[in-house]
């Protein structure tokens, strides 16, 4: 968890919101169903700049020969994020802010997985923690990145045992380390209020489903 999402922001209203400078790869938008190996939407800081590039959803550590090389790494424990090898330096040099529209997760009724989507109650886009990577392989080099995760707030508990790290816009800076060091305490789980749910087709359990039909309320 957070293993799906979708995003429908246009990258115009993105680098606005963010007040970053774009880059000319930025997938495509809208997608209302984001997977993990994708090219997603993330801002960063690169010197006095903030930037909205596109990275790959998988965060691929140093060593790994391959992208198949270990476990595929969409998401990062907050409790445990600064002392796993694979991710105690990104998290201390290389964090980004992860922007989406909402995202998806699944309960269980018997045997069947059944999905919400889960949108912000205030504005149209989360800003999720994350952190990235640059990876070298053949001589190529790779940008890939993770989400960070931390316990469910009870709202969410309901569903699932864990959340993302919501950031709100004024923590922006401190995350990605414009404004210092102190960014540990923002890995907490988001107010209770600040998310809301909705009963949606099974049609997204299948990462080849598209449309905004997977958004849909049932």
């Amino acid at each position: 968890m957070c293993g799906r999402y979708a995003y429908t922001l246009p990258n115009e209203a993105m680098t606005q919101l963010f007040g970053a400078v774009a880059a000319n790869d930025l997938p495509e938008v809208p997608n209302f169903n984001v997977c993990p190996t994708n090219q997603i939407h993330v801002v960063y800081s690169a010197g006095d700049i903030r930037r909205l590039g596109a990275m790959r959803w998988g965060f691929v550590p140093s060593w790994y020969k391959s992208f198949n090389d270990g476990p595929l790494l969409i998401n990062a424990r907050s409790e445990t994020i600064a002392e796993k090898p694979a991710f105690r330096e990104a998290c201390r040099l290389r964090r980004c802010i992860i922007p989406m529209s909402g995202f998806y997760e699944w309960d269980r009724s018997g045997e069947a997985k059944l999905p919400w989507y889960i949108t912000p109650t205030q504005g149209d886009t989360f800003a999720f923690a994350g952190i990235w990577q640059d990876w070298i392989a053949d001589g190529e080099r790779h940008q890939t990145c993770a989400m960070v995760t931390t316990k469910a707030n009870t709202a969410m508990g309901k569903i699932h045992h864990r959340m993302p790290v919501f950031l709100a816009q004024k923590d922006w800076g401190l995350w990605l380390g414009e404004e210092g060091h102190g960014a540990a305490p923002l890995m907490r789980p988001a107010d209770e209020n600040a998310m809301q749910f909705h009963r949606v087709s099974t049609d997204v359990n299948s990462n080849r489903s598209s449309g905004p039909r997977l958004i849909e309320p049932i």
